[in-house]
């Protein structure tokens, strides 16, 4: 990745542009990052793999749900160290 200052990216913006279509540029201010500019396509990527991870947490809420409610009251009732035994137990 390019590290560019906010001085630099202003005075050569054509040039950020440029190199930000092949690989994605970290703006800094005072030797910290404050901005990052990447290509359209990396942004895409990086938006449909938000999407992917929130539509896996919003399934693994779901099924959590349901696992709860089908549980029995037994095993409703077991803490974690017992179903890590039981796991172990069985391999």
């Amino acid at each position: 990745m390019i590290i560019m200052t906010s001085v630099e990216a202003q005075n050569r913006f054509g040039q950020l542009l440029d190199t930000a279509q092949r690989e994605p540029v970290a703006i800094t201010r005072h030797g910290r990052p404050t901005a990052f500019i990447v290509s359209p396509q990396e942004m895409n990527e990086l938006l449909d793999a938000r999407r992917q991870r929130s539509n896996a947490v919003s399934e693994l809420e779901a099924w959590s749900a349901q696992a709860r409610k089908n549980a029995s009251p037994e095993a409703a009732s077991l803490t974690v160290e017992e179903v890590n035994r039981l796991v172990h137990e069985t391999r």
